[in-house]
């Protein structure tokens, strides 16, 4: 029996290297004798450098930049085992998870760390650079990376600007004469599997501003800087991002460096599958088990556990689900799916409660639904 684990994180409890190998635990109490591969997996957001450095054997650099609200924060760089990619992650460097509560509000974070860490990739020789842009506390347009990188941006009175969401909408002219520009050869990949526009009802301030700390008349107020700064960037380059797939996520940050650094989208999830070889593991494997924190109707759209149902569509192969929230209209979305769906709250509970419990009641369920295959396999 060969049985591939590859989870998400279940966010705010366990990381997806703790939850794949919590999962394995719990099988292998019920038959030693079964291959359990573990793939712990991410989509770009928080925890794909761990998963990537961890699942190609590679390594990690430290390096100091800025963080959201101009402190100095420690973030990696991921080196995949053949050296020649380098992996970062915006939630390390401007993620929501490093601020305060009170301190949450995109209008004044910036993504000046961001592209610290892109200039710190390319002056160690990386030919490729994926930035992961889930879990962002930004909404700036990506003028702050951009700064970073050597571009210049102006308010009407000629005073330079810092590089955060309030200065979308005062932002008046831009200079790039003095841009680090990306060595030929070098790709940057931005991987994200939403694909929200740059601004309007669907755009970065209005879908994720709210969650980011921002109130109604500063979403407004987002949204309108973001058309401004789209307008000048299209004057400045030539090159048009209002409409781009994807530059509504983590605050327009794609947006800016594909405007001025020729930035290409990939979907995340795809992307890690692909270095992970989990594919080929889909295709031995005669059981698959996936999951996340909360399985919803999110989870079918460029999601960990949709990108791995699309591979088990693909190879007819059974594949299990385990949350810890599942959604009523999750169930009817993943029914015909998904082999199983299961929660690991054995009852009534607080959020509070089923985090702290989440290690055991995860083990705990694998345990049971090994009893489950094997007892079914028994009488097949």
């Amino acid at each position: 029996m060969r049985i591939l684990v590859a989870p998400d994180s279940f966010k705010g409890s366990l990381k997806s290297t703790e939850v794949a190998l919590l999962i394995k635990k719990g099988l292998q109490r019920v038959d030693e004798s079964w291959l359990i591969v573990e793939r712990p997996l991410a989509d770009g957001g928080e925890g794909t450098v761990e998963v990537l450095v961890q699942g190609t054997k590679g390594k990690m650099i430290e390096k100091e930049v800025t963080g959201p609200r101009g402190e100095k924060v420690k973030a990696h760089i991921g080196v995949v085992s053949n050296g020649e990619v380098a992996v970062l992650e915006m939630a390390e460097v401007a993620g929501l998870t490093l601020l305060l509560p009170e301190e949450r509000n995109p209008r004044f974070t910036t993504t000046y760390g961001v592209g610290e860490l892109i200039k710190e990739a390319v002056n160690l020789g990386f030919c490729r650079i994926i930035l992961g842009i889930g879990g962002s506390a930004t909404n700036d347009g990506g003028m702050g990376a951009l700064r970073a990188l050597g571009v210049k941006f102006f308010d009407r009175e000629g005073r330079e600007l810092r590089g955060i969401g309030d200065d979308l909408i005062n932002l008046a002219r831009i200079d790039s004469q003095h841009l680090f520009e990306k060595p030929e050869g070098v790709e940057l990949i931005i991987a994200c599997d939403v694909k929200n526009p740059l601004y309007g009802e669907e755009g970065a301030a209005y879908v994720y501003g709210p969650q980011k700390g921002a109130n109604p008349e500063e979403v407004e107020m987002l949204d309108r800087g973001l058309r401004n700064y789209a307008r000048l960037v299209k004057e400045h380059t030539g090159i048009e991002i209002d409409h781009l797939p994807g530059a509504g996520a983590a605050g327009g940050i794609g947006a800016g460096l594909y405007a001025f650094w020729g930035a290409e989208f990939v979907s995340g999830i795809q992307l890690v599958m692909d270095i992970l070889g989990v594919e080929e593991e889909i295709k031995k494997a005669d059981l698959v088990i996936s999951g996340e924190g909360k399985v919803d109707k999110q989870s079918l759209y460029g999601k960990v556990v949709s990108g791995v149902r699309e591979k088990c569509d693909r190879w007819h192969k059974p594949l299990i689900l385990v949350g810890g929230k599942i959604t009523e209209e999750a169930f009817s979305l993943w029914e015909d799916k998904v082999l199983a769906l299961f929660s690991i709250t054995n009852g009534p509970m607080s959020e509070e409660e089923a985090f702290k419990k989440a290690p055991f009641l995860l083990e705990h369920l694998s345990f049971n639904l090994g009893r489950v295959w094997k007892g079914g396999a028994m009488y097949v």
